[in-house]
């Protein structure tokens, strides 16, 4: 079986943590990845705080294949992510000749201030994510992708850096309504996991169309034939419930 590839997320932004923003990209980064085969382990949520972001930073991409983080790469006082990436690599960071040549075809020399180039200041040794539609670009240092904090961009961002990407074998999946409500079937699911260790089995609850509480179980494995098998003990466990499955 090939390599299996991990990814963390961190979420860098005081207004997340305050509740003014809403995060809109741990879910679409988190499908992103299961759909090329990285498996998402751990999301982080830091403040604007160099310390914080640095150390954060530092505990996930030694323990991860990659590390995407999201926030903190404007113009602002407080968007610092860049510098805090280049100290948690210990190299230095300046303004990017490239990017500042496309600031110059956008802006004036007034316009031009040094807010905006703030936006240009890239890590040492850093690889640039940017298009023609991104003014301001995202970078790759070691196994660190740092993108906007805009969902727009950030997904524009994705789609420009998971080519270049390590992937594992996808993880498949299959779902079952169970009709049941979850303490009812919690026995016996887990001996099903116990039985079936090499799947993961997740159980699901909520209110179905009668307002009654019912329970969606899914299966997850790399493996189609041990995903079939842990489906089946699945559904013979249901029927055995005389539940009738749909």
């Amino acid at each position: 079986m090939s390599e299996i590839v991990t990814a963390g997320i961190l979420v860098i932004g005081d207004e997340i943590l305050s509740g003014r923003t809403k995060d809109k990209n741990i879910g679409f980064i988190a499908e992103y990845l299961t759909n090329i085969g990285i498996d998402l382990k751990e999301v982080r949520v830091v403040a604007d705080d160099e310390t914080d972001i640095v150390d954060a930073l530092n505990a996930l991409r030694k323990r991860y294949t990659y590390v995407f983080t999201t926030g903190g790469i404007g113009p602002t006082h407080d968007d610092i992510t860049a510098d805090s990436v280049a100290k948690a690599f210990d190299v230095g960071i300046g303004h990017h000749p490239e990017v500042v040549a496309r600031f110059r075809e956008r802006w004036s020399e007034q316009d031009l201030n040094e807010a905006r180039l703030r936006m240009a200041r890239v890590p040492d040794g850093a690889e640039l994510i940017q298009s023609a539609t991104i003014l301001a670009p995202g970078f790759k240092l070691g196994n660190v992708i740092v993108m906007a904090g805009i969902p727009s961009i950030m997904q524009a961002m994705m789609d420009i850096v998971a080519p270049k990407l390590k992937s594992g074998v996808r993880m498949l999946s299959d779902s079952v309504r169970a009709n049941a409500r979850e303490g009812d079937i919690g026995g016996p699911l887990r001996e099903i996991a116990i039985a079936h260790p090499d799947t993961i089995i997740g159980s699901y609850p909520f209110m179905d169309e009668d307002k009654r509480p019912n329970t969606n179980l899914v299966v997850r494995s790399r493996d189609p034939d041990k995903l079939n098998a842990a489906m089946t003990a699945v559904k013979e466990m249901l029927a055995a419930l005389n539940v009738t499955t749909r």
